[in-house]
């Protein structure tokens, strides 16, 4: 499992690490890994032009976990890092077995109309999207009707909170129930 982060995080926030340590538990080799964005600079948000870059070091990232030995890599990320790895394997579609998209953001807070899906329909990985019950990048029914777009299979795991997930003190509850999802998904590919 390759884990990254959002736009204005790194690969130590506190979900990520939980998640990390979780699966190396029940045996799953992990990386968590910054951004290209983020291997640039220690705070701010990625730049538009800075997507492709950032995908190429997702995919950098995932030879590298091969070169290891692991034969089937999924890959995870939390909102702009879900959206980088869920395009690149729209783009790749034979990269990685499956996703673990964390507080995937569908829209800009306001946007509703600016969809980032258009991807959505060639994805053929797997897909386990994590979504905040008062997420303002996307509500309840608007990853349900985009979770439709995806040929493949879907879970969703909904949690109280917004695009932080209401994950601000370690919460193992949820992190069970992330881990648990992908384990069995992980045995259906």
């Amino acid at each position: 499992m390759v884990l990254t982060h959002g736009a204005g995080g790194n690969a130590n926030g506190r979900l990520l690490v939980d998640l990390a340590n979780s699966f190396a538990t029940t045996g799953v080799t992990v990386l968590r890994c910054d951004l290209p964005f983020r291997q640039a600079r220690s705070t701010g948000p990625p730049s538009r032009s800075s997507a492709p870059i950032d995908r190429a070091g997702l995919a950098h990232a995932v030879t590298a976990m091969n070169a290891l030995g692991v034969e089937r890599v999924f890959l995870g990320g939390q909102s702009y890092g879900g959206r980088q790895a869920s395009m690149l394997a729209a783009e790749e579609p034979k990269l990685v077995a499956g996703l673990l998209l964390l507080s995937y953001p569908l829209h800009p807070p306001g946007r509703v109309k600016d969809l980032r899906t258009a991807h959505f329909p060639v994805l053929r990985a797997r897909v386990v999207f994590v979504q905040g019950t008062s997420d303002p990048f996307g509500s309840v029914e608007e990853i349900e009707a985009a979770r439709r777009l995806i040929p493949g299979g879907t879970t969703l795991i909904l949690t109280e909170g917004g695009h932080d997930l209401g994950y601000r003190k370690p919460n193992r509850e949820l992190v069970e129930r992330i881990v648990g999802a992908c384990a069995s998904w992980w045995a259906a590919v």
